[in-house]
C-alpha cells in the first residue's frame, strides 16, 4: 500500500468517524452542562401560546363591562338668522313682502359621547358639547333614546354634567372612577365613543404621556395623551384602564387632516370627578384659589435657586390676605411639590390644586434663594363679595351685568391682582347698553371722572338722569374714553 492510499484511509476514517458522531447527536438528546450554556443575553423570551386559553386572551370582557356605561349625545342648538338691514324698511316691506326679509332662525347639531358615572343617569361629557345647545338628548348602547337635563357647564375644565330625565327610577351602568395617579407611561388603555357618528367603536393603545400642557387654551391645560384611535365624535366618550375604570375623558385629537393620527388627549379623571360631585350637589361649582400668579422654571431660574433638573412653579405675585400669602409665600419662591408630588409646571399645580376637596388642606415644598422648605395651605374659596348687580331702567346701561373686579376675577382675566374697577359680565343681546357698544369683560374705570369701585355707585351713576356720561373703560388692555348721551 502506498503512502497516498494510508493517508486517504486515515482521512476516509475520520470523515466516518465525524459523520458517525454527528448522526448520534441527531438521534439522541445532548445534555449540556452550566459552563456550556448559552449565555442569558441569548435566551429568546418570546413563547408560542401554550393552550386555547393563551390564544384567545382578549379585550373583551372589559369592553363588554364598560361599553354599557358610554352614551352618544345629541345637542340641538338654535340659533337666530341673518337679519337684512331692509326688514324694517317700510319700502321694501311694501314692494318685497314683509315675509322675504324676515329671519330665519338655524338650527345645528353637534355630536359626542358622554359617560355615566352614577347608577342615577348622571353623566359626563365635553363642555364644547352641549354648550349652548337647547335640546339634549342621549342615547344608550343599546339605541335607547332619553332625553337629559343640563346639571353643570364648566368651560374653564371643558365638562359637563347631564342628568337622564324620565328614567322612572331605572338604574344604569355606571363607570366607577380610577386613580389618577395610579397612572404610568406604558399602561394599556381603552377608549369609547361615537367617532364621526357611525356608532359606538372601541380602540385600544397606550398611555403615551402625562401631564400633557399646550393643547388647549382652558384654565386647566392638562392632559393624558394616548396612541388609541381618537376621532371627531369621541368626545366626552371614555379613556378606561383594563380593570374597566374611568381614567379620563376623551376631548381632543392633535391633527392637520381632521382623522386620528396617534395622539390624542384626555382629561384626568381626577377633574371629571370633582366637577361631577358639583354638578350632582346641585350645579354649582366653587374651585380653590390659591392667590398667586406662577409662571415657569427656566434653566436661569432653575441654576438661580439650585434646582436641578429644571422644574416647578414660580410664584410672580401674590395677593394680599390671600391662601398663599397666608401661609407666607413670597414673590420668588418656586414650588417643587405639592402634597410630595413633584410639580412640572404651573400647569400641573393649577391642576392639582384645583381638585383639593374645600376645608382641607394641602403640603407644599418650595425653595427660596437655595434652599428648600415645607409648608401648609389652607384649600379655601375666593372671598366672595357679592357685589353684582343688574341695571334695568330708562338708560343707556340697561341691559349691563356689572360685578366688582375682585383679585381673584382680576387673576382670571389675566391682571394684576391690585386691578380696580367694575366688570362687564353680561350685555343682553339687542338692550340699550348693546346698542351702546358696551361688551362683557369691559372694565368700567370712571364715570365722570368719578372711580368706581363698588356697583352701588355705578348703578346710582347710570340710573340718574342727565344729558350723558363721560366714561372711561379697559377693553382688551387698552384704555378707552368716550362720551355717552343719555
Amino acid at each position: 500500500m502506498s503512502r497516498r492510499q494510508v493517508i486517504l484511509g486515515a482521512s476516509g476514517l475520520v470523515a466516518a468517524a465525524v459523520l458517525g458522531a454527528l448522526l448520534w447527536n441527531a438521534a439522541e438528546p445532548r445534555v449540556t452542562t452550566a459552563q456550556e450554556a448559552p449565555p442569558p443575553q441569548q435566551i429568546a423570551t418570546r413563547e408560542l401560546p401554550r393552550s386555547q386559553a393563551d390564544i384567545q386572551l382578549s379585550f373583551a370582557p372589559v369592553v363588554k363591562q364598560v361599553t354599557p356605561a358610554v352614551v352618544n349625545v345629541y345637542a340641538t342648538k338654535t340659533e337666530q338668522g341673518f337679519q337684512s338691514p331692509f326688514a324694517s324698511d317700510p319700502f321694501f316691506s311694501r314692494f318685497f313682502g314683509g315675509d322675504m326679509f324676515q329671519s330665519r332662525p338655524q338650527t345645528s347639531q353637534s355630536l359626542g359621547s358622554g359617560v355615566i358615572i352614577d347608577k342615577t343617569g348622571v353623566i359626563v361629557t365635553n363642555s364644547h358639547v352641549v354648550s349652548g345647545a337647547d335640546d339634549i338628548r342621549i342615547a344608550l348602547s343599546g339605541g335607547r333614546e332619553y332625553p337629559v337635563k343640563l346639571l353643570l357647564d364648566d368651560p374653564k375644565s371643558d365638562l359637563a354634567v347631564l342628568q337622564i330625565d324620565n328614567a322612572n327610577g331605572r338604574e344604569f351602568p355606571a363607570l366607577s372612577f380610577a386613580a389618577s395617579d395610579d397612572l404610568e407611561v406604558g399602561d394599556l388603555v381603552l377608549a369609547v365613543g361615537n367617532p364621526f357618528g357611525v356608532g359606538q367603536t372601541v380602540t385600544s393603545g397606550i398611555v403615551s404621556a402625562l401631564a400633557r400642557t399646550g393643547v388647549e387654551t382652558s384654565n386647566f391645560d392638562y392632559f393624558i395623551q394616548t396612541d388609541a384611535a381618537i376621532n371627531p365624535g369621541n368626545s366626552g366618550g371614555a379613556l378606561v384602564n383594563l380593570k374597566g375604570e374611568l381614567i379620563g375623558i376623551n376631548t381632543a385629537i392633535f391633527t392637520r387632516s381632521g382623522g386620528s393620527v396617534g395622539i390624542g388627549f384626555a382629561i384626568p379623571a381626577s377633574m371629571a370627578r370633582t366637577v361631577a360631585a358639583a354638578g350632582e350637589n346641585g350645579g354649582k361649582l366653587v374651585r380653590p384659589w390659591f392667590g398667586a400668579r406662577l409662571q415657569e422654571v427656566t434653566t436661569d431660574i432653575a441654576d438661580s435657586l439650585a434646582i436641578d433638573p429644571p422644574h416647578g412653579a414660580l410664584i410672580a405675585e401674590v395677593a394680599a390676605d390671600s391662601p398663599a400669602a397666608k401661609a407666607g409665600l413670597r414673590p420668588g419662591d418656586a414650588i417643587i411639590k405639592i402634597d410630595g408630588v413633584d410639580v412640572d409646571a404651573p400647569q400641573g399645580f393649577d391642576f392639582r390644586f384645583a381638585t383639593k376637596e374645600l376645608g382641607s388642606k394641602s403640603d407644599l415644598t418650595y425653595v427660596r434663594a437655595g434652599q428648600t422648605a415645607d409648608v401648609t395651605v389652607d384649600i379655601a374659596a375666593a372671598p366672595d363679595t357679592g357685589a353684582t348687580a343688574d341695571i334695568t331702567g330708562d338708560t343707556r346701561f340697561a341691559g349691563t351685568t356689572v360685578e366688582v373686579l375682585t383679585p381673584a376675577l382680576a387673576q382670571d382675566m389675566n391682571l394684576p391682582f391690585d386691578s380696580s374697577g367694575i366688570v362687564v359680565s353680561n350685555v343682553a343681546q339687542g338692550s340699550p347698553a348693546d346698542r351702546m357698544g358696551l361688551r362683557a369683560g369691559d372694565i368700567i374705570i370712571s364715570i365722570d371722572g368719578k372711580r368706581i369701585n363698588d356697583v352701588g355707585t355705578f348703578k346710582s351713576l347710570v340710573s340718574t338722569r342727565t344729558d350723558g356720561w363721560q366714561i372711561v373703560l379697559q377693553r382688551g388692555g387698552q384704555t378707552i374714553q368716550s362720551f355717552v348721551s343719555g
